[in-house]
């Protein structure tokens, strides 16, 4: 085994800036290491979208019908890789300025001016980001909660319980020192999410064809009130599902010149994801319709009866477990980036004590931080639902057109200016409308939040 060098790192530092003037902070410089290729950043931007919450498709499409929710699933791919690639544009631009932007808030700093990286971008991104944490601790407590239900019928564990050993195991894989290092993990993250695709895809197309499915019913249920902010709700979950909210932070991950490589990793990542959510999102509709579930796999029982073979209800539990370790330490890196421009000295090593002792204590706090809310939480998914709306629509779908506007100036007359606007007034009106039907969610769910709850 190789000898970690207390230098490690160091070489990078005459190489990437921020601006012309200024030298790396040490959160860029070891957190956001720029060392990966075009491959590496597919493996990172599918962990990143194409994670557990695809599986709440069908879930979406209950509050949409057959057409609407075809749609709404198909203008999602297109409209946000369209606005991942003006995003990419845009960083890349920069990079050939000698104006390398390696974060969300660098971007809004310089394009939009002082304060709006402070003050508005960087806070709903750290908001947006580490509730997926916390929520991704939550879903991986509660997957580990059902596979043991499963085990053992009359188990009484706590929730609680299975969130903290979670808890621990997250702790352990957040020590992982860049995102870059995260590179192998997320290949593994994309198979996993392969393997779970396919495992919802099969079972619901089985529990479709069994005798003992429910009656199908694709008619949308409610009030007239009801229905209209179901359809709003459905529309921030598909929109949520594609977001991501940290495309500069996988972007800076690239070696130099970084020119062409985000594209291919979008292509990449894209690819996985027109296999995945269509797949998920058609067959479980299909199979349940109006009767689908937040997670489609809860459906494969059906009033303690298993309507689907006992080993495929394990493994459609299993897969997504495990790859929300991948998901909560992605997500965890622009937090990682924050701690470490605080309390490590960018002149020392990577792996010197100085900055390992406090590297490691931080982490560990957050991690900590993050499983004590999911414990207390578990309603947090509510709580997610109105951080979603109120940040990855705006970062993912908002500021994109901004950026590339005021960046590159595009005629009035043009079409990708019409476009962009477009896209900047419908998200707009998307973040307040989706907003509002999130709090109104909690409000109605309030009666039945506990502390600690067992559910």
């Amino acid at each position: 085994m190789g000898t970690l060098d207390p230098n490690a790192g160091m070489k990078d530092v005459e190489e990437r800036y921020t601006d012309s003037t200024n030298k790396l902070d040490a959160g860029a410089l070891f957190v956001l290491k720029s060392k990966g290729s075009w491959i590496h950043c597919g493996y990172h931007l599918t962990t990143a979208i194409v994670a557990p919450a695809l599986l709440s498709l069908p879930f979406a499409f209950a509050s949409l019908g057959w057409a609407a929710g075809v749609v709404c699933l198909v203008l999602g791919a297109a409209i946000s890789f369209y606005s991942y690639n003006l995003i990419s544009h845009v960083l890349e631009h920069h990079a050939q300025i000698d104006r390398r932007q390696l974060r969300f808030r660098d971007m809004a700093n310089d394009i939009l001016g002082p304060g709006w990286g402070r003050y508005y971008v960087g806070p709903i991104q750290f908001a947006v980001c580490f509730g997926a944490v916390v929520g991704s601790i939550l879903l991986a407590g509660q997957s580990m909660k059902a596979i043991y239900l499963i085990a053992n019928p009359d188990g009484t564990i706590k929730l609680y319980v299975f969130i903290i050993i979670f808890g621990v195991f997250s702790l352990v894989l957040a020590q992982m020192p860049s995102f870059h290092s995260l590179r192998h993990v997320n290949l593994i993250s994309l198979v996993l999410c392969l393997a779970y695709s396919l495992c919802a895809t099969a079972g619901s197309i089985y529990a479709g064809h069994s005798d003992k499915a429910p009656p199908r019913d694709y008619s949308i249920l409610g009030s007239s009130t009801q229905r209209a902010f179901g359809v709003f709700n459905a529309i921030a979950i598909i929109a949520t599902t594609f977001g991501n909210g940290i495309i500069p932070e996988i972007q800076a991950t690239a070696s130099a010149p970084v020119t062409g490589k985000m594209f291919k990793g979008l292509g990449l990542c894209y690819t996985i994801v027109v296999v995945t959510f269509f797949s998920v999102g058609i067959s479980g509709y299909w199979a349940f319709g109006n009767q689908s579930e937040g997670s489609i796999i809860s459906n494969f029982i059906a009033d303690g009866v298993n309507l689907v073979p006992k080993w495929l209800v394990y493994l459609s539990n299993i897969f997504p477990l495990l790859q929300l370790s991948a998901v909560a330490t992605v997500y965890l890196q622009p937090t990682n980036d924050v701690l470490e421009s605080l309390s490590v000295d960018a002149t020392k090593g990577q792996f010197s004590a100085r900055n390992v002792i406090p590297r490691i204590l931080l982490r560990s706090a957050a991690i900590a931080t993050a499983t004590t809310i999911a414990a207390m939480l578990p309603f947090f998914g509510d709580i997610n639902a109105v951080l979603g709306a109120f940040g990855f629509l705006p970062l993912d779908f908002v500021l994109p057109s901004i950026f590339y506007n005021i960046t590159f100036k595009p005629s009035r007359r043009s079409l990708v200016f019409w476009i962009n606007t477009l896209l900047i007034g419908v998200f707009a009106t998307l973040t307040v409308l989706g907003s509002i039907s999130a709090v109104r969610q909690i409000v109605l769910d309030a009666k039945n939040y506990k502390l600690f709850a067992n559910v």
